[in-house]
């Protein structure tokens, strides 16, 4: 029924453009062209900018549309899938609806626009986890859910990408702001202090685990204040913030009974010549070293499931201490963006070290899948 509907909303000429434009090229940008190109937003830059969203959001849209109708294991006929893909369609038909941009006046309403498409897609993620649910529910339990590499494969391919049209689309809308703070070019701090960001992470993961079990272990913080280099906030405060709030949950659960203080999670911020490094180190127990290597992947998570049949996907603000295991494989993603990285090192037994790398040179180009 839902797979018959897609046919019914979308017209066979805009099926076949997809697949037209999804075979065009992607073009990647890096930071420093964001950070320099947004350093002046007159009108020329901002529709020089227009223009260039103008086609490239089709081309990326496209290609993810196209990749979740042609996904393993009936993954693609999931209701919550299904879903997903409209949204993807709907924009796209809405980026090709839209005239050429000739004018400001063009590039403030095509600005509005993709504000919007933006919006519509804030709930992909727990959407498509919603899918994987759906598609396990009905499995051979005996299946390993690691061994799925093409659906691990496709998801990662797809959340970069998601990645990459949130900062583009992001990038320029901010770049509207008529008063942006000192140093900030649209999404990007030109002079962001990590260990600012970690304080500020690491409060938030400590006021949920808080609210979840009415108590939370101290973070300590190693690293210069004042050390500053160009990187997205945001980027950052998501990915600390999850890896702090998995080792807040790790050692509140390893000493609720025990009659010992909760050792501290301890963060350290190295300023390297190429990588800026965060580590994350808890005392929670570790992971067994069979189980490392799941932590990357979407279909495993060592926490209760808050995502069922019934879940209300309208809710964005509802962050639970732990969940549908997307934390990780997706924090990487966010700092191999940029040419990053996370790699964790475990003591079972001990506790958990996160590596994350930053890289303080903003050359590489946007991964394109």
């Amino acid at each position: 029924m839902a797979a018959k509907k897609a046919c019914e909303t979308f017209s066979k000429s805009l099926i076949e453009e997809v697949h037209r434009w999804g075979c065009l090229k992607q073009t990647g940008v890096s930071l420093r062209y964001m950070m320099e190109f947004g350093s002046k937003p007159v009108d020329k830059n901002l529709l020089i900018s227009a223009q260039f969203l103008h086609k490239e959001l089709a081309i990326r849209i496209a290609r993810r549309a196209i990749e979740l109708e042609n996904l393993p294991y009936g993954l693609s006929q999931k209701p919550a899938v299904l879903k997903v893909r409209d949204w993807y369609l709907d924009s796209f038909r809405d980026l090709r609806a839209f005239p050429d941009i000739k004018s400001m006046n063009d590039e403030r309403v095509f600005t509005e626009m993709i504000k919007a498409i933006k919006v519509r897609h804030n709930n992909v993620v727990p959407t498509m986890a919603l899918g994987v649910q759906q598609l396990k529910k009905g499995m051979d339990p005996k299946i390993v859910y690691e061994d799925l590499v093409e659906i691990h494969q496709f998801l990662d391919r797809f959340y970069m990408s998601r990645i990459g049209i949130r900062m583009l689309i992001g990038q320029h809308v901010e770049l509207h702001n008529p008063n942006p703070p000192p140093f900030v070019v649209g999404y990007i701090h030109t002079k962001m202090s990590p260990v600012e960001v970690a304080w500020n992470a690491s409060e938030d993961a400590r006021a949920i685990c808080c609210r979840e079990y009415g108590s939370a272990p101290d973070v300590q913080i190693y690293g210069d204040p004042k050390f500053t280099f160009p990187y997205v906030p945001a980027h950052l405060h998501l990915m600390v913030f999850e890896l702090v709030k998995n080792s807040l949950r790790a050692v509140q659960e390893r000493f609720m009974d025990s009659d010992k203080v909760a050792p501290p999670i301890r963060i350290i911020v190295a300023d390297g010549i190429e990588d800026v490094t965060i580590k994350v180190s808890d005392e929670g127990g570790g992971i067994p070293r069979s189980g490392l290597p799941k932590i990357f992947t979407y279909l495993y998570s060592t926490a209760r499931n808050p995502l069922d049949e019934h879940s209300d996907l309208g809710i964005g603000e509802n962050v639970t201490m732990a969940g549908y295991g997307y934390g990780l494989p997706i924090s990487r993603l966010y700092a191999r963006y940029f040419g990053g990285d996370l790699q964790m090192i475990s003591m079972e037994g001990y506790g958990t070290d996160a590596y994350l790398h930053l890289s303080r040179l903003g050359d590489s180009q946007e991964p394109l899948p």
